[in-house]
């Protein structure tokens, strides 16, 4: 399992990027808020949808769960 961290400042797109722990793109500690830990990241962005609708995983470090 891995911890997982959504950012709460959105991209330009509007999309809240999901981090998993270590992710050389981890937003800031004030910017950031944990969403538990998870097997998967597509279990982390499903958490993070709760607060923030249009979530999605960071392109390096959860690629599998990043949309374009």
């Amino acid at each position: 399992m891995a911890s997982y961290y959504v950012n709460k400042n959105a991209q330009s797109n509007g999309d809240h990027e999901v981090h998993k722990s270590g992710c050389s793109y981890m937003p800031n500690i004030e910017n950031r808020m944990y969403l538990g830990d998870f097997n998967n990241c597509k279990d982390a962005v499903k958490e993070a949808k709760k607060t923030y609708p249009k979530s999605n995983g960071c392109y390096h470090c959860s690629k599998e769960c990043h949309t374009s």
